[in-house]
């Protein structure tokens, strides 16, 4: 029906389209419409190569396939990097995208987790610039909040480790992870992190050296995540002083009519009211705090940082949040996370893999022992891939590449132990089945049971799909 509609869909309202959704999913993939209740999103940034995750060439020349070798994983015909033992045993339970495509080899998170259709540096580096579109997990918290404008005590959007570029030096902030123009109040709600790092690994940056622990590469037991605004710390904030806040609240915005009828008073209202909502109830304080979790089930992600975001996804996704997002981030210099221009096979062997191993299998594991991998959706992927040639870096190194790389799905409504598309001999090009950033994202929402054009108002009030992709139908169960 929205497809015959063309054009005449700009004159539905959202609440139209939301009615009629359901009847207007492609007869392709529609039997997995709406098959995940939440999902775990994983971007791990700066990018992983595909020749030593999973898409290993070991019949490459020496500078191409790198050091590193493969080993057999439970996906008959995908090896994986040798660092990676514990991600091996879980491959029977993925289907590997090995064929990621787009022509822009910048940092573009957001290209690679919203709907914008082309990405430059200068937005890379703006995180308002006003060409922005709305990150994924904001636009499902957009859906939701028109079907039901009441706030929950559990967001649909949360955000972990901590508030992403936060904790780099010497660039400023990136962009990706932001409302766009569907306002600041559809921003993530980002996490905060408390806990001891325990190792280290030195990382440079042009000039700049940094030798501190790095928690990503591991964390003391006592480390927990939280909501500063939402979780009560403060025991001196009483039931009696919270009521009597929120008379004050409410004598307040009576007295500024004219405000809470503008966009501005619109959206402080909702942040107030989610605020409310999240103070009222322990849940949210509950779901994150990873230290509730027995010692075995923490031991099942690892120590580092990335491993105990990816609990806490689970426990977010188990108390209700729809989009739980966990940003492996750069720490300490800007150029780290997976961003391995230099020290390539030193960062991989000390700090990159090791974490991802044991995060990954133990949320994958974690879930499916559960029985909870049939209804969450996980994904794993970045803004590119590596390029197949190595550099003359100390250490090694693999540049931008965006031609070809790999991402990776698993849980509801996707295969167990499949692979979608293919890169040539050498992992530089898409040699079948090219797939787009775009694609993934629509067939994450289609799993969610969101219509990927379903269209959102902009600024200038332009009717705009979600996101111009095609659902990855040949990735579903």
């Amino acid at each position: 029906m929205l497809r015959v509609g063309g054009l005449g869909i700009a004159g539905l309202g959202i609440s139209d389209v939301l009615a009629l959704q359901e009847a207007s999913a492609s007869s392709d993939g529609s039997h997995a419409f709406g098959k995940a209740k939440s999902i775990v999103l994983i971007h791990l940034y700066g990018a992983p190569s595909q020749l030593e995750w999973a898409d290993m060439k070991p019949d490459a020349p020496v500078e191409v396939r790198g050091e590193l070798n493969g080993i057999p994983s439970s996906l008959p015909g995908c090896d994986v990097c040798e660092l990676l033992p514990n991600h091996a045993k879980v491959m029977d339970r993925v289907t590997v995208l090995r064929s990621m495509t787009h022509p822009h080899p910048i940092h573009g998170v957001a290209y690679a987790l919203t709907g914008v259709p082309s990405i430059d540096v200068a937005m890379e580096l703006r995180p308002r610039d006003s060409r922005h579109w709305p990150f994924f997990g904001s636009a499902v918290d957009y859906v939701a909040s028109q079907r039901h404008p009441k706030p929950s005590d559990i967001p649909n959007n949360i955000a972990l480790p901590f508030r992403f570029s936060s904790r780099r030096h010497g660039e400023v902030p990136r962009a990706g992870p932001y409302g766009a123009f569907l306002g600041s109040e559809y921003d993530p709600l980002w996490t905060e992190f408390a806990g001891t790092a325990t190792r280290g690994h030195e990382k440079t940056l042009r000039d700049m050296v940094y030798t501190d622990n790095d928690p990503y590469m591991g964390v003391a037991n006592d480390c927990r995540f939280f909501l500063p605004a939402a979780t009560r710390e403060d025991t001196d904030v009483t039931l009696d002083r919270l009521d009597t806040r929120k008379t004050l609240l409410t004598q307040l915005n009576d007295a500024l009519p004219r405000l809470n009828e503008s966009n501005a008073g619109r959206e402080l209202n909702r942040h107030q009211q989610a605020a409310l909502s999240i103070l009222e109830s322990d849940r949210l304080a509950n779901a994150l705090d990873v230290r509730k979790e027995p010692e075995s089930a923490r031991n099942l992600y690892g120590d580092a940082l990335f491993g105990q975001a990816c609990l806490a996804a689970r426990r977010l996704t188990e108390a209700g949040t729809r989009v739980a997002s966990v940003f492996w981030d750069e720490y300490g210099l800007a150029g780290t996370g997976w961003d391995t221009h230099w020290n390539h096979y030193p960062r991989m062997k000390n700090e990159l893999c090791p974490g991802f191993d044991r995060g990954w299998y133990g949320l994958i594991t974690d879930l499916d022992q559960r029985g909870l991998l049939d209804e969450t959706l996980v994904v794993c992927t970045s803004e590119h891939g590596r390029t197949p040639k190595l550099n003359k870096a100390k250490g090694g190194g693999r540049d931008h590449w965006s031609r070809v790389y790999t991402s990776l799905m698993a849980g509801a409504g996707i295969k167990r132990g499949h692979i979608v598309g293919a890169s040539d001999k050498h992992g530089s090009d898409v040699a079948d089945r090219p797939i787009s950033p775009k694609d993934l994202l629509a067939t994450m929402y289609h799993l969610l049971g969101i219509d990927p054009q379903l269209t959102i108002r902009d600024r200038a009030g332009r009717a705009l799909p979600l996101v111009d992709g095609k659902i990855i139908v040949d990735a579903l169960a």
